[in-house]
């Protein structure tokens, strides 16, 4: 039916999870019903998310519609990369090399490490006072 040029990949970044799918298209990339420029207000955070389909050489020929929750903007940039990565990846295992070498299709493993009793952070005690 629809489902013949359709690709589907999960990125995920932190506490974050995009929901990524991918279709030939004009380059369109919507993200939560908004446009990429309208949900990323900062300039690094629209370059991450789209840095795989530079790297390929592949902006503006596929539509991406794309689901985003969880964490913050950095987060959800690094989630949509991972994604967007994967899912070219499906369309074109010729494409994994240069994502691989990149480092987008391994998942950033790195979690917020839980704050510590008697601890102001994780690591950061509160301050020693001599007297």
């Amino acid at each position: 039916m629809m489902a013949e040029n359709r690709y589907y990949a999960t990125g995920k970044r932190k506490s974050s999870i995009a929901r990524v799918w991918m279709t030939p298209g004009e380059g369109q990339i919507l993200i939560n019903k908004r446009t990429l420029d309208d949900f990323f207000g900062r300039e690094t955070s629209r370059m991450i998310a789209t840095q795989p389909l530079v790297l390929t050489g592949t902006e503006g020929q596929f539509n991406f519609y794309i689901l985003a929750n969880g964490g913050g903007n950095s987060g959800q940039a690094g989630a949509i990369r991972h994604g967007i990565a994967k899912a070219l990846e499906q369309y074109n295992p010729a494409l994994r090399v240069p994502l691989k070498r990149a480092g987008f299709l391994t998942r950033d493993a790195r979690e917020k490490e839980r704050k510590k009793y008697g601890q102001k952070g994780a690591r950061a005690r509160y301050q020693y006072s001599k007297r």
